[in-house]
């Protein structure tokens, strides 16, 4: 008897819509939240979760923040929630914001600064 698992890395864009004037580039824009999380699968079925981290990309220029944990669990409810600048913290690399890397080929996103997709081995661009 054999088991096949696998631990991976996953990405949920939640249902949440907030029009706000962006405070880094100044235009007029929304704000899209989702939650990343490790998972454990056993025969390919998703069984326990953990590692919740909740973050928000500004619609115009892309920049990333992390969100409160509180807050991001409500909005993962389905709870009608305000999102205040004191929810957001900006995640910055040396000086500039991080942003969302996606792989043209399989459309794995990551915050991470990869050369290759870790889903499918394409260059990253």
């Amino acid at each position: 008897m054999f088991f096949l698992m696998g631990i991976t890395n996953g990405r949920k864009d939640l249902n949440f819509n907030q029009v706000i004037t962006c405070p880094v580039c100044g235009l007029y824009s929304n704000y899209h939240v989702y939650m990343t999380y490790m998972v454990l699968s056993l025969f390919f079925i998703p069984c326990f979760k953990w590692n919740r981290q909740y973050y928000v990309e500004t619609g115009c220029c892309h920049t990333v923040y992390g969100l409160d944990k509180s807050v991001g669990k409500r909005i993962a409810r389905g709870e009608q929630v305000q999102i205040q600048p004191e929810d957001l913290q900006r995640l910055q690399n040396a000086g500039y914001s991080v942003r969302m890397r996606k792989c043209s080929s399989c459309g794995f996103r990551t915050l991470e600064n990869y050369d290759f997709c870790p889903k499918c081995g394409q260059r990253l661009s």
